[in-house]
């Protein structure tokens, strides 16, 4: 009760004597805080809103136009349209505050008009993706169009100073492809994977489906794409992600490592520390919408959506379908270590605590004598079981009292920070030393991530650091930004000892632990717990580090870095399997207002015919030559085509999605969406902020992520081109399968990397370029 009569900030009562009030001046000194710093923030939205409803125009713009109008009022002249006169006449008088307003209102008038021009004609430029398209060989001329169309772009996106959100408005929605289209796609990419009988099969289907249902269920996905803002992402969400019923853990979370060549500190507080902070420093750009969008080629903006979810956000369980729950503040993380939850504050006296300051609440954490109570251990194994089965036990054990709170105190959380009791090591003599890493980052033991968070922080005994990530808020990218962003700022926080730098200016509110009454639902945290455990040791997972050569080399070699690395899985696999399988690549269509993903579809007809010939011992070096750079030319359109909404594989989705809402059954939709994906890769990218400088910090990258295998007996990979001549390999399989084994896989990506170095090689020996001669003092 003692406990329970000091958390009380206020308490009133009507005794014989009068009234009788008692309060915690402290207490609701904090609440007085907390409601402030919620109106600031309010008020900050309320102004950005105004800033990004307006862009590219400036607001300071609109107290010049109605200087102009004044003085064109009191000179003796017109405003266009007479429009100062016109509203003058509806007002009550035509005294001069009047005139003024008048004055101010046409101005008003005449501002909005110029602020929508610009920006609808913003939007109608970035309609165009002709720029796309556009060759980028040397000595090639860009067209026409596209340079006037880049000089105006240009000049419209560099106008006023874009903050998180300002081009949201301008973006283009995802187009929509035609049924023809998509089906003539569909089918050139599935011809080198049937033979011919079954080819002849699906142009059947696919004929009967385009000249029958298709017409119908391409009428609803076009009103659909009239009505809301992006045809794909919503059902995207629900279906894919939401309605799946299958553990997060290794089937839909990904993760990252730490710059692997760098070793900041060995201080695990200390690290933990700067990090929070530097993590703290993003989510208030976001907040204040000061994160400056990312922009291709420096003008063409990306859709900054995703990044609205990035903290604050936890995916709860539910019966049939998961929901995502986005808080709008949190002033705490929640901290994980030997089996304890803590509650941190990292809010407080007005300000966020800065590093050394969070050191000292770390530092109390790993100094804790505490135990886990009963059941505490595992719990988080619950969010590693199957959806229904969390969804049903956070029902029944988790909807009221202690439980409810605490567990709503982790969903509410900015993040979760994973205090794990091993070192996280990489040595390049040890390479199990870094698939370990990997593993401990995708899946952990099981029971030392929270899952259902939007992303969990994970930080070595050594001081390591990684990050295990939900899914469903955003794509890879978002949390690659945020990644890199925090190694670009992580390099100089550290003092001479490995600890964070400055003094505490006051104690900082020390971590408070969770309360958990868990024993009614023991029986399901251990089951939760097998299955968990199961998981994680039927996936194996190998990061290959690749130091032979880069993307400097490929680019000698003219080809795109990304097509040049898919050729080479390509080979890889067929040497693995000894077939060709349907192979998915993520693509990006965040040039368009809320897109997400497409499948880049790299197997094709051409990189089928690359790799035939490469087996084929008979065929000649520069035919080798051609076909590669043929295969490597396509897939460059495929990729192009993804980008710009003309993708195969999103269409092909809603619309058996719009199917099974008709209940119209679709032989060729429903073998199509069966169809197992045996090779899921995905290119990391980097230099999405200009913080890192890997010319000062060569040394500063990330060595990428990775993710768990899409099918049973296939491979997940996950690659970065870390630099001219290092590339990352994130390699998973199940261990189930006797086929699959990523170690060999690994081995056959080195050998197929090193055929095409040769076949270079001997290309550029047998044609050597002309040397260049100087004549008149020019070179020819």
């Amino acid at each position: 009760m003692a406990e329970a009569h000091s958390a009380v900030a206020f308490s009133f009562a009507i005794t014989h004597e009068g009234f009788d009030i008692n309060y915690d001046h402290e207490m609701l000194n904090l609440v007085w805080n907390s409601g402030v710093r919620s109106w600031k923030k309010r008020m900050a939205r309320a102004r950005n809103g105004i800033r990004n409803g307006v862009y590219p125009a400036h607001i300071q713009s609109l107290w010049l136009i109605t200087a102009i109008a004044l003085g064109l009022h009191y000179a003796g002249y017109q405003a266009p349209f007479n429009l100062t006169n016109r509203i003058l006449v509806h007002l009550p008088s035509n005294t001069m505050n009047w005139q003024i307003t008048a004055c101010f209102l046409a101005a008003l008038v005449i501002w909005l008009s110029i602020c929508f021009t610009m920006r609808y004609t913003l939007k109608l430029l970035l309609i165009y993706k002709g720029w796309m398209y556009e060759s980028r060989a040397p000595g090639s001329r860009v067209s026409l169009p596209t340079m006037l169309w880049v000089a105006v772009v240009r000049v419209l996106s560099s106008w006023n100073k874009p903050g998180l959100y300002s081009f949201q408005g301008s973006l283009p929605r995802l187009p929509l492809p035609s049924v023809k289209d998509t089906m003539t796609r569909y089918l050139r990419s599935v011809r080198p994977l049937l033979d011919d009988d079954n080819y002849k099969r699906m142009e059947g289907l696919a004929k009967d489906f385009e000249q029958t249902v298709g017409k119908k269920l391409q009428w609803y996905l076009i009103l659909k794409s009239w009505w809301s803002t992006n045809y794909v992402s919503d059902w995207w969400e629900e279906y894919v992600y939401l309605r799946g019923r299958s553990p997060l853990c290794v089937n839909s979370n990904f993760y990252g490592t730490d710059a692997i060549f760098m070793n900041l500190t060995n201080v695990q507080a200390a690290r933990a520390a700067n990090v929070i902070s530097l993590l703290l420093n993003f989510r208030r750009l976001i907040e204040h919408q000061e994160l400056q969008p990312i922009m291709v080629q420096g003008m063409i903006p990306l859709c900054s959506w995703q990044y609205e979810r990035t903290f604050n956000t936890a995916r709860i369980p539910g019966l049939e379908t998961d929901r995502i729950v986005h808080y709008r503040d949190s002033n705490y993380i929640v901290v994980l270590h030997k089996g304890c939850y803590y509650k941190m504050i990292i809010y407080h006296k007005g300000r966020i605590l800065r590093p050394c300051e969070l050191q000292v609440q770390i530092e109390d954490i790993l100094k804790a004598k505490a135990t886990p109570v009963e059941g505490e251990e595992h719990l988080a194994a619950l969010t590693a079981w199957n959806r229904s089965k969390w969804a049903e036990t956070r029902n029944t054990f988790f909807s009221r009292g202690v439980n409810h709170v605490s567990l709503r105190t982790i969903e509410s959380a900015a993040f979760v920070l994973s205090l794990d009791e091993e070192p996280f090591e990489f040595d390049l003599k040890r390479p199990e030393l870094l698939d370990s890493f990997g593993k401990k980052l995708l899946h952990g033991n099981g029971y030392n991530r929270w899952f259902d968070k939007c992303f969990t922080v994970c930080v070595g005994s050594n001081g390591r650091v990684g990050f295990n990530a939900e899914h469903t808020w955003a794509d890879a990218p978002v949390m690659g930004h945020l990644w890199e962003s925090v190694f670009g700022d992580d390099i100089d926080g550290y003092d001479e000892t490995g600890n964070t730098k400055g003094t505490p200016e006051f104690q900082p509110p020390t971590p408070t632990r969770l309360n958990w009454d868990l024993k009614p639902c023991l029986a399901q945290i251990e089951e939760a717990t097998v299955c968990a455990t199961k998981l994680c040791s039927e996936v194996d997972l190998r990061i290959l580090v690749h130091q032979e050569y880069g993307k400097g080399f490929m680019k000698k070699c003219r080809l795109s870095p990304d097509a040049y690395i898919q050729m080479a899985l390509q080979l890889a696999y067929y040497r693995d399997a000894g077939r060709f399988s349907l192979t998915y690549e993520a693509s990006m269509t965040r040039l368009f207002r809320e897109g997400r993903t497409e499948t880049v579809r790299p197997c094709t007809i051409e990189s089928s015919a690359w790799v035939k010939a490469m087996q084929d011992p008979s065929t000649s070096n520069d035919h080798r030559v051609k076909l590669l750079q043929d295969a490597c030319d396509r897939h460059q359109l495929g990729y192009q085509d993804a980008m710009c909404g003309r993708g195969i594989d999103r269409h092909l989705f809603c619309l058996y999605v719009v199917s099974k809402y008709l209940e119209v059954d679709s032989p060729f939709l429903n073998e199509v969406l069966s169809e197992p994906w045996r090779l899921s890769t995905s290119q990391t990218p980097h230099g999405q902020t200009p913080k890192m400088d890997l010319k000062k910090h060569p040394n500063c990258i990330s060595a990428g992520g990775g993710f768990g295998p899409v099918a049973d007996d296939g491979y997940g990979v996950s690659y970065i081109i870390a630099g001219e001549n290092l590339i990352f390999f994130h390699i998973s399989a199940k261990t189930t399968c006797a086929q699959t084994d990523v170690n060999r896989f690994s081995e056959h990506i080195c050998q197929a990397l090193a055929d095409i170095r040769s076949m270079f090689e001997q290309h550029m020996k047998d044609h050597p370029k002309p040397a260049k001669t100087i004549t008149n003092g020019k070179s020819t």
